[in-house]
């Protein structure tokens, strides 16, 4: 039986990867580092926020 790659095992995906995540850079689609760890310390409180939806789009 083989166990399908993981995106790290498959260089063409890998590579795919990279590439998208370079557009989004040079797009100036990214979110702070600061605003992800706001969000994240939310997660497990009573105040657990939703991701902001802008971090979709």
């Amino acid at each position: 039986m083989n166990a399908e790659r993981t995106l790290y095992e498959d260089p063409d995906a890998l590579e795919l990867s990279r590439k998208r995540a370079l557009a989004d850079i040079a797009a100036g689609r990214v979110v702070p580092n600061a605003a992800v760890t706001d969000w994240l310390k939310t997660w497990g409180t009573a105040d657990e926020a939703p991701m902001p939806p802008e971090w979709l789009k």
